[in-house]
Protein backbone atom coordinates (compact mmCIF):
# COMPACT_ATOMS: atom_id res chain seq x y z
CA UNK A 1 0.00 0.00 0.00
CA UNK A 2 2.64 2.25 1.16
CA UNK A 3 4.32 1.63 -2.17
CA UNK A 4 1.35 2.23 -4.36
CA UNK A 5 0.84 5.37 -2.32
CA UNK A 6 4.46 6.40 -3.20
CA UNK A 7 4.65 5.60 -6.98
CA UNK A 8 1.92 8.14 -6.83
CA UNK A 9 3.15 10.80 -5.71
CA UNK A 10 6.09 10.56 -7.92
CA UNK A 11 3.75 10.50 -10.92
CA UNK A 12 1.86 13.33 -10.03
CA UNK A 13 5.35 15.50 -9.50
CA UNK A 14 6.18 14.16 -13.02
CA UNK A 15 3.52 15.56 -14.27
CA UNK A 16 3.57 18.86 -12.42
CA UNK A 17 7.36 19.30 -13.29
CA UNK A 18 7.62 22.74 -15.72
CA UNK A 19 9.43 22.15 -18.86
CA UNK A 20 12.41 24.20 -19.25
CA UNK A 21 11.57 27.19 -21.50
CA UNK A 22 14.98 25.80 -23.73
CA UNK A 23 13.20 22.20 -24.37
CA UNK A 24 9.76 24.35 -25.11
CA UNK A 25 11.74 26.51 -27.91
CA UNK A 26 13.46 23.34 -29.43
CA UNK A 27 10.05 21.17 -29.24
CA UNK A 28 8.59 23.48 -31.61
CA UNK A 29 7.88 23.39 -35.66
CA UNK A 30 9.80 25.96 -37.42
CA UNK A 31 6.65 27.63 -38.24
CA UNK A 32 5.68 27.69 -34.62
CA UNK A 33 9.64 28.82 -33.58
CA UNK A 34 8.65 32.03 -35.80
CA UNK A 35 5.43 33.00 -34.84
CA UNK A 36 6.55 33.17 -31.37
CA UNK A 37 9.80 33.96 -30.83
CA UNK A 38 10.69 35.94 -33.60
CA UNK A 39 7.85 37.00 -34.67
CA UNK A 40 8.43 38.78 -37.94
CA UNK A 41 6.95 41.29 -39.57
CA UNK A 42 5.27 40.65 -43.10
CA UNK A 43 8.19 41.99 -45.10
CA UNK A 44 10.57 39.40 -42.57
CA UNK A 45 11.09 36.93 -45.48
CA UNK A 46 12.93 40.23 -47.99
CA UNK A 47 15.80 41.95 -47.76
CA UNK A 48 17.01 44.92 -50.11
CA UNK A 49 20.83 45.16 -50.69
CA UNK A 50 21.02 49.03 -49.69
CA UNK A 51 23.34 50.37 -52.98
CA UNK A 52 22.26 47.63 -55.74
CA UNK A 53 18.69 47.42 -54.82
CA UNK A 54 18.76 43.96 -55.67
CA UNK A 55 16.04 41.51 -53.80
CA UNK A 56 17.12 38.66 -51.70
CA UNK A 57 14.55 35.91 -49.73
CA UNK A 58 15.21 34.40 -45.91
CA UNK A 59 13.98 31.35 -45.20
CA UNK A 60 13.76 30.05 -41.29
CA UNK A 61 14.32 25.88 -41.33
CA UNK A 62 15.35 23.54 -39.56
CA UNK A 63 18.61 21.30 -40.22
CA UNK A 64 16.74 18.14 -41.29
CA UNK A 65 14.48 20.38 -43.55
CA UNK A 66 17.70 21.53 -45.28
CA UNK A 67 17.99 20.37 -49.04
CA UNK A 68 21.04 18.43 -50.24
CA UNK A 69 22.36 21.78 -52.42
CA UNK A 70 21.55 24.10 -49.51
CA UNK A 71 23.33 22.30 -47.48
CA UNK A 72 26.21 22.04 -49.76
CA UNK A 73 25.81 25.64 -50.32
CA UNK A 74 26.49 26.44 -46.34
CA UNK A 75 29.02 24.45 -46.38
CA UNK A 76 30.62 25.84 -49.31
CA UNK A 77 30.39 29.54 -47.86
CA UNK A 78 32.01 28.22 -44.85
CA UNK A 79 35.27 26.66 -46.25
CA UNK A 80 35.22 30.03 -48.11
CA UNK A 81 34.62 32.63 -45.93
CA UNK A 82 36.52 30.59 -42.86
CA UNK A 83 38.25 27.51 -44.06
CA UNK A 84 41.78 29.62 -43.63
CA UNK A 85 41.44 30.14 -40.15
CA UNK A 86 40.22 26.73 -39.34
CA UNK A 87 43.57 25.69 -40.99
CA UNK A 88 45.40 28.27 -39.72
CA UNK A 89 44.01 27.06 -35.71
CA UNK A 90 44.93 24.26 -33.30
CA UNK A 91 41.17 23.26 -34.19
CA UNK A 92 42.14 22.46 -37.69
CA UNK A 93 39.47 22.17 -40.55
CA UNK A 94 38.04 18.39 -40.51
CA UNK A 95 34.96 18.36 -43.31
CA UNK A 96 33.70 15.30 -41.84
CA UNK A 97 33.55 17.33 -38.66
CA UNK A 98 31.81 20.24 -39.38
CA UNK A 99 28.78 18.28 -41.46
CA UNK A 100 28.19 16.33 -38.22
CA UNK A 101 27.45 20.03 -36.60
CA UNK A 102 25.68 21.43 -39.19
CA UNK A 103 23.32 18.35 -38.79
CA UNK A 104 22.38 18.75 -35.05
CA UNK A 105 18.90 18.16 -34.52
CA UNK A 106 18.07 21.07 -32.82
CA UNK A 107 20.14 23.54 -35.02
CA UNK A 108 17.76 26.04 -37.03
CA UNK A 109 18.91 27.98 -39.94
CA UNK A 110 18.07 31.03 -41.92
CA UNK A 111 19.20 31.31 -45.53
CA UNK A 112 19.76 34.32 -47.79
CA UNK A 113 18.92 33.56 -51.34
CA UNK A 114 18.83 35.61 -54.08
CA UNK A 115 16.45 35.25 -56.85
CA UNK A 116 17.82 32.25 -58.64
CA UNK A 117 17.42 30.58 -54.94
CA UNK A 118 21.10 30.04 -54.81
CA UNK A 119 22.30 30.50 -51.08
CA UNK A 120 24.50 33.62 -50.68
CA UNK A 121 24.82 33.69 -46.65
CA UNK A 122 23.45 32.31 -43.85
CA UNK A 123 22.96 32.28 -39.84
CA UNK A 124 22.78 28.61 -37.79
CA UNK A 125 21.28 28.73 -34.03
CA UNK A 126 20.55 26.84 -31.35
CA UNK A 127 19.04 27.67 -27.70
CA UNK A 128 20.84 25.51 -25.21
CA UNK A 129 22.89 25.47 -22.37
CA UNK A 130 26.14 26.86 -21.80
CA UNK A 131 28.09 26.48 -18.28
CA UNK A 132 24.40 25.32 -16.76
CA UNK A 133 22.96 28.75 -18.34
CA UNK A 134 20.29 28.78 -20.88
CA UNK A 135 21.88 30.97 -24.08
CA UNK A 136 20.27 31.28 -27.60
CA UNK A 137 23.81 30.19 -29.53
CA UNK A 138 25.18 31.38 -32.90
CA UNK A 139 26.79 28.49 -34.46
CA UNK A 140 27.94 30.65 -37.68
CA UNK A 141 27.23 33.72 -39.41
CA UNK A 142 28.38 33.42 -43.22
CA UNK A 143 28.48 35.82 -46.13
CA UNK A 144 29.68 35.68 -49.83
CA UNK A 145 31.86 38.57 -50.41
CA UNK A 146 30.00 40.83 -52.44
CA UNK A 147 26.94 40.72 -49.39
CA UNK A 148 29.85 41.37 -46.86
CA UNK A 149 29.46 44.98 -45.67
CA UNK A 150 26.28 45.64 -46.66
CA UNK A 151 24.11 45.56 -43.44
CA UNK A 152 23.13 41.62 -43.80
CA UNK A 153 25.02 40.31 -41.23
CA UNK A 154 23.45 43.00 -38.98
CA UNK A 155 20.02 42.38 -40.37
CA UNK A 156 21.11 38.24 -39.32
CA UNK A 157 22.83 39.21 -36.31
CA UNK A 158 19.15 41.57 -35.40
CA UNK A 159 16.84 38.35 -36.09
CA UNK A 160 19.22 36.01 -33.40
CA UNK A 161 18.87 38.46 -30.78
CA UNK A 162 14.99 39.23 -31.38
CA UNK A 163 14.95 35.40 -31.21
CA UNK A 164 16.67 35.44 -27.81
CA UNK A 165 14.14 38.14 -26.23
CA UNK A 166 11.28 35.82 -26.94
CA UNK A 167 12.72 33.05 -25.16
CA UNK A 168 12.01 33.02 -22.01
CA UNK A 169 15.43 32.26 -18.99
CA UNK A 170 17.42 33.45 -21.95
CA UNK A 171 19.89 34.76 -20.63
CA UNK A 172 22.25 35.46 -23.55
CA UNK A 173 22.84 35.34 -26.90
CA UNK A 174 26.92 33.64 -27.31
CA UNK A 175 28.89 32.81 -30.40
CA UNK A 176 32.63 31.52 -30.82
CA UNK A 177 35.31 33.80 -33.58
CA UNK A 178 38.37 33.36 -34.20
CA UNK A 179 40.81 35.80 -33.18
CA UNK A 180 42.59 35.89 -36.44
CA UNK A 181 38.95 37.46 -37.82
CA UNK A 182 39.68 40.87 -36.58
CA UNK A 183 36.97 41.98 -39.05
CA UNK A 184 34.33 39.99 -37.41
CA UNK A 185 35.62 40.94 -34.02
CA UNK A 186 34.92 44.34 -34.73
CA UNK A 187 31.82 43.74 -35.90
CA UNK A 188 30.51 41.81 -33.32
CA UNK A 189 31.84 44.33 -30.72
CA UNK A 190 29.77 46.77 -32.37
CA UNK A 191 26.32 44.58 -31.62
CA UNK A 192 27.59 44.75 -28.56
CA UNK A 193 29.33 41.93 -27.58
CA UNK A 194 31.60 41.35 -25.12
CA UNK A 195 33.96 38.82 -24.64
CA UNK A 196 32.07 35.99 -22.11
CA UNK A 197 33.63 35.01 -18.75
CA UNK A 198 34.06 31.60 -19.99
CA UNK A 199 36.41 32.78 -22.72
CA UNK A 200 39.84 30.55 -22.97
CA UNK A 201 42.10 32.99 -21.38
CA UNK A 202 46.29 33.02 -22.77
CA UNK A 203 48.64 30.26 -21.02
CA UNK A 204 51.93 30.86 -19.98
CA UNK A 205 54.08 27.96 -20.42
CA UNK A 206 57.28 27.09 -17.93
CA UNK A 207 59.28 28.66 -20.03
CA UNK A 208 57.45 31.96 -19.73
CA UNK A 209 55.73 31.57 -23.46
CA UNK A 210 52.90 33.14 -23.63
CA UNK A 211 50.03 31.16 -25.49
CA UNK A 212 46.76 33.33 -26.79
CA UNK A 213 44.14 30.96 -27.78
CA UNK A 214 42.56 30.34 -31.52
CA UNK A 215 39.06 31.78 -30.91
CA UNK A 216 37.15 33.89 -28.53
CA UNK A 217 33.37 33.29 -26.74
CA UNK A 218 31.38 36.45 -27.39
CA UNK A 219 28.50 37.16 -25.45
CA UNK A 220 25.41 39.83 -25.15
CA UNK A 221 23.00 39.52 -22.24
CA UNK A 222 19.02 39.73 -23.32
CA UNK A 223 17.55 42.88 -22.33
CA UNK A 224 16.13 40.90 -19.28
CA UNK A 225 18.92 38.89 -18.58
CA UNK A 226 16.22 35.75 -18.26
CA UNK A 227 14.82 37.57 -15.30
CA UNK A 228 11.23 37.80 -17.17
CA UNK A 229 11.50 34.07 -17.85
CA UNK A 230 13.21 32.67 -14.62
CA UNK A 231 12.63 29.19 -14.06
CA UNK A 232 13.31 26.85 -11.11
Amino acid sequence: MAEEQSQEVVSKRKQTQKIHPIAIANGKTDEEFIRDYLQPSQDWATWTHPPTQKPYSLEFLSSHELSKDDFRSCFDIIELTSGADYRNSSVGWHPSMKKKEMRSPDLRYILVKDNQSTVKGFTSLMPTFENHEPVLYCYEVHLVPELQGSGLGKHLMAQLITIAENIPSTKKVMLTCFTSNASGLKFYEKLGFTKDAFSPRDRTLRGGKVVKPDYVILSRETAHGGVDGEWN
